[in-house]
């Protein structure tokens, strides 16, 4: 029989519901009834004592929230009674120590990996197009119609046949679908465009060009053509300065083209095309090899999560980040304002302590800007977190804190910084989905995992976003968007432990090209850098 709550840690004094309760229900717990006082969703939140106003709320073992107002014992916790409030951090305040899981069983397992001259393994071997400055993206776009069209050949949708057969006045299953064909075997070519390089403060086109430095030397790329236009902010020599400082001894083709020294525009993409052409036939003899699970490098991310995130997506991944971390492998936990009450736990849990000072001085920094631009980091859950019973950031923030497991966090990087350590990497970045993921990315994630409670369609350029949805009913919703579910959890069916496992088997199988992303077979090549200062 289904449990109808759960408490997460037994520490907590509210429990989450784990189907819909109505009110005059009688749910014993612990030991105790708990009489239902009011019709409550599953995914949110009931009281288990009587919370006088002002009194701690707390779940994950840490404060969420305080009471606004007295709540009742079995009431519902709802944005009205509840109002956001997380404990301050003074620095390291403990010794950490911590055991690793046996992985006996994933020591000898490898996968099917693109090896790069720097020691790097790329799981994707991509070409990339790309601009310096805003003022390119119409020749970026130009370029990626000439390259898709001869280049991949898609068969169309089903919504262009259909739209083929109305305008030909035909029924649409007369209409013929060509199949999809690529010209070569072991490259993908991909497009990236974005609004930055001018306009701005310097400080932003020097962030943007760590960041395409960073995708550049990601070891999913196989090499990049470059577009400048020439007068911009984000120079030439700026780009080329953050990628050498990125990887000095960077060995890929990197072609850079500047249209005000090459004439027309016809001339320019005439020379893109012929020079460009010939690198990719080139980055096509680069064939996937057997390379040690080490090799992975693995984003953490949470987009449109629900009440049930914090209980099984998210601390799913948090096994496989352990597992990774264990095995020499690499995890990056980003999305610092979705960190905002944990942040003792993770300063407590860093090896050197600058990298805690580091932290908390960048979580103070982006929490001013923020409400120095009148709104705050308890602003952060969406209408649909809270419809799904996130009603606090810092709710919020202990489930997505799940994601980065309990191994020690070996180091902290700033927006556009490349790893350099293998383990646990913090890593601040926006809580928006495709910000985030943009940067893990930028700093040299080869997989994100991506987890879901309501449904994000994200994707990447150059690197597979596996959806892990929270709960089941979404998996069987939206199948076309969700790789993985742990909806399994929540029925008491499997265990943290277990759905770790074999999401690591999966990611195997991603990571070795022998499964798609459902991001990747949309065509979900989502790019948005994360803008920090103004427009000049």
């Amino acid at each position: 029989m289904q449990k109808k709550i759960i408490k997460v840690n037994s520490s907590d004094n509210v429990a989450v519901a784990l189907v819909n309760l109505k009110a005059g229900e009688v749910i014993s717990f612990e030991g105790e009834d708990i009489n239902v006082l009011s019709d409550t969703k599953s995914k949110h939140k009931i009281a288990l004592e009587k919370f006088e106003s002002g009194a701690r709320i707390i779940m994950y073992g840490v404060l969420v929230g305080t009471a606004n107002g007295i709540i009742e014992k079995g009431d519902v916790l709802t944005t009205e009674n509840v109002k956001h409030q997380s404990d301050k951090v003074f620095g390291k305040t403990e010794k950490f120590s911590w055991t690793a899981p046996n992985v006996d069983k994933w020591k000898d397992r490898t996968f099917m990996g693109y090896h790069r001259e720097d020691g790097q393994v790329g799981t994707e071997n991509v070409w990339l197009f790309f601009p310096l400055v805003f003022c390119e993206n119409r020749n970026i776009e130009t370029l990626k119609e000439i390259f898709e069209k001869e280049l991949l050949r898609q068969k169309p949708t089903a919504q262009q046949l259909l739209l083929r057969s109305l305008i030909n006045d035909e029924e649409t299953s007369a209409v013929e679908a060509e199949a999809s064909t690529n010209v070569f075997e072991n490259i993908d070519v991909k497009f990236i465009t974005h609004p930055g390089g001018c306009g701005g403060i310097r400080q932003d086109s020097e962030s943007l060009a760590k960041l395409l430095a960073g995708y550049v030397n990601n070891p999913n790329v196989a090499g990049a053509t470059v577009l400048s236009l020439g007068c911009q902010n984000l120079q030439i020599n700026i780009f080329k300065e953050a990628l050498e400082a990125i990887n000095p001894n960077l060995n890929k083709p990197v072609l850079i083209f500047e249209q005000q020294q090459m004439g027309t525009v016809d001339e320019m993409l005439t020379a893109i095309v012929k020079d460009s052409f010939k690198a990719i036939k080139e980055a096509d003899n680069t064939e996937r090899k057997p390379a040690p699970l080490s090799k992975l490098r693995v984003g953490l991310e949470c987009g449109g999560s629900d009440g049930f995130s914090g209980i099984s997506a998210n601390p799913t991944l948090g096994a496989v980040s352990d597992l990774l971390v264990a095995l020499k492998g690499t995890a990056i936990l980003a999305e610092f304002p979705e960190l905002c009450g944990v942040e003792q736990e993770l300063v407590n849990r860093c090896v050197n302590e600058k990298d805690g000072d580091k932290f908390l001085a960048l979580m103070q920094a982006f929490e001013k800007s923020v409400i120095d631009a009148g709104s705050g980091f308890d602003m952060n859950p969406s209408p649909g977190n809270i419809k799904d019973g996130l009603i606090t950031d810092a709710m919020k923030s202990a489930g997505a804190a799940k994601k980065g497991g309990t191994s020690p966090v070996e180091s902290v990087l700033d927006y556009g910084e490349y790893i350099s350590k293998a383990g646990l990497n913090l890593l601040c970045t926006p809580g928006n989905d495709v910000e985030s993921t943009t940067g893990l990315v930028g700093s040299g994630a080869n997989v994100v995992l991506f987890t879901t409670g309501l449904g994000t369609p994200t994707g990447n350029p150059i690197a597979p976003i596996i959806k892990v949805s929270s709960n089941t009913e979404l998996a069987l919703k939206m199948p076309d968007i969700i790789d993985f579910e742990t909806g399994a959890v929540i029925r008491g069916e499997k265990t943290i432990e277990k759905m770790a496992e074999e999401l690591l088997d999966f990611i195997i199988e991603i990571a070795s090209g022998n499964i798609q992303s459902k991001a990747k077979i949309l065509n979900q090549n989502d790019f948005i850098p994360w803008r920090r200062g103004v427009s000049l």
